[in-house]
């Protein structure tokens, strides 16, 4: 599933062909994905001119000029694909095609429908249902330590699963969890209550720390993830423990390999002597 670098890559590409745009042509080529699509979706959006691309968790926020944004997410291996000029042939799994005045042609792509475009009055996105719910932005100032600490105080759960729960932070996904918390020092089965204090700014840190690092390099480049210009990222070459079972680690001295074991149907990557 695209992570939060994968999808602010996304949206980054996306400003720069469609902010200020007017939108010619909006197709629905099937009636859902995860969710139906709006029925009316094209006749409420063609015509109008983008005002901003923004990002909230994993969604894409499309904002028109007449108060209504259109919501997008990637689903497990959804993608946008962006093209100038003539358009590419369209293919069977291209299910929302957006067209824009200059000849910027896009198409959401999702051969396993797990994604979704709804739309919601801007004003009120706070309250729609993908949103309400959702805890902080991890890269905004107003994430701290204490700020973590206060949500995972009383939680039993591992910390690997409580970063994963999107009431705790926004958009740290299974490959993020495992890279912060091997760069915290912190084992993925601690409990989450007792990351607190310095163990919580250490972990704040990290967070930050990697999600910036990917963004920078353009997003993982994993199989299903192509951003709208079409280039891979490649964060994945710079992974420090996922995805390298049986590899030495990367931040100490020790003798073991880089584990793995499976938390909540996930693979966790760590290092056994690191991370405590």
């Amino acid at each position: 599933m695209p992570e939060l670098p994968e999808v602010e890559t996304v949206c980054r590409g996306l400003r720069g062909k469609l902010e200020g745009r007017v939108l010619r042509r909006v197709e629905a080529r099937r009636k859902d994905l995860r969710i139906p699509l709006p029925p009316d979706l094209a006749r409420r959006t063609m015509g109008r001119r983008v005002l901003a691309i923004r990002r909230r968790a994993k969604y894409i926020l499309i904002d028109l000029d007449d108060g209504t944004t259109m919501i997008v997410h990637l689903g497990m291996s959804g993608r946008i694909l962006m093209t100038q000029g003539r358009p590419n042939e369209i293919g069977p799994h291209d299910h929302v095609l957006i067209e824009t005045e200059d000849d910027v042609h896009l198409r959401l792509n999702d051969a396993r429908r797990f994604g979704l475009v709804t739309l919601c009055a801007t004003a009120h996105l706070a309250e729609h249902e993908l949103f309400h719910h959702l805890g902080p932005e991890p890269l905004d100032a107003a994430f701290d330590g204490p700020t973590l600490a206060a949500a995972l105080a009383g939680r039993r759960t591992p910390i690997k699963a409580a970063l994963l729960d999107q009431q705790t932070v926004v958009g740290v996904g299974n490959i993020y969890a495992c890279e912060a918390l091997f760069y915290a020092g912190l084992s993925p089965r601690r409990l989450a209550a007792t990351v607190k204090a310095e163990r919580a700014d250490r972990l704040v840190e990290a967070i930050k720390s990697v999600l910036v690092k990917a963004i920078a390099a353009g997003g993982s480049s994993l199989r299903d993830h192509v951003q709208p210009s079409g280039e891979l990222g490649y964060f994945q070459h710079q992974w420090a423990v996922y995805g390298r079972e049986g590899e030495p680690c990367p931040g100490c001295d020790c003798k073991a390999k880089i584990g793995r074991m499976v938390q909540s149907n996930r693979s966790t990557f760590y290092c056994a002597k690191r991370q405590r």
